[in-house]
């Protein structure tokens, strides 16, 4: 497994622009509030807890995160635990609430990350490795985290590796 920083650098390959990394602030949220909801449905109710696609697939990207940085871990369980309790919220509305949240927060998500690319100029960084789907919540963190100030050294070799932002 490649450490985090070599991870959110090669991500940080295809997300020079702040236009674009402003677009993922919002955009990959709402992709994974997203599906979380729309993997809330089935569910198992386990003696007060709820077992779904969500919370199975929650559970494995999280073990990773783990793996790859506790900080990130911790913070990213806690947001998780949200999108996780907005499924399960969003699974016990009717039918159509239920898909319009779900179907309606990924295509809007998807929008975003798309205009953002446009202004990247430059292709998803999925596209080149599936491995972007799962790195792109914690590169939004780790934007997040250097906005505040920590994580300073992080940010300096993602910086090294992958070039300084860019403006308008």
């Amino acid at each position: 497994m490649k450490p985090i920083t070599e991870q959110l650098s090669t991500y940080a390959l295809y997300h020079r622009d702040q236009r674009n990394i402003a677009t993922h602030v919002i955009g990959i949220p709402m992709i994974v509030a997203s599906v979380a909801i729309l993997l809330s449905r089935p569910a198992l109710n386990l003696g007060g807890a709820t077992l779904s696609a969500a919370t199975v697939l929650a559970a494995a990207v999280l073990a990773y995160y783990f793996m790859l940085d506790i900080g990130f871990g911790v913070i990213m369980a806690a947001l998780m635990g949200s999108a996780l309790w907005l499924g399960q919220w969003s699974a016990a509305q009717s039918t159509a609430t239920w898909l319009a949240l779900g179907v309606g927060g990924f295509v809007a998500g998807w929008i975003f990350q798309f205009v953002g690319h446009y202004f990247e100029g430059r292709k998803p960084a999925f596209v080149d490795d599936l491995s972007g789907l799962i790195i792109g919540p914690l590169f939004v963190l780790a934007e997040l985290l250097f906005l505040l100030g920590l994580y300073k050294k992080l940010q300096a070799d993602i910086v090294r590796r992958a070039g300084a932002l860019r403006g308008r």
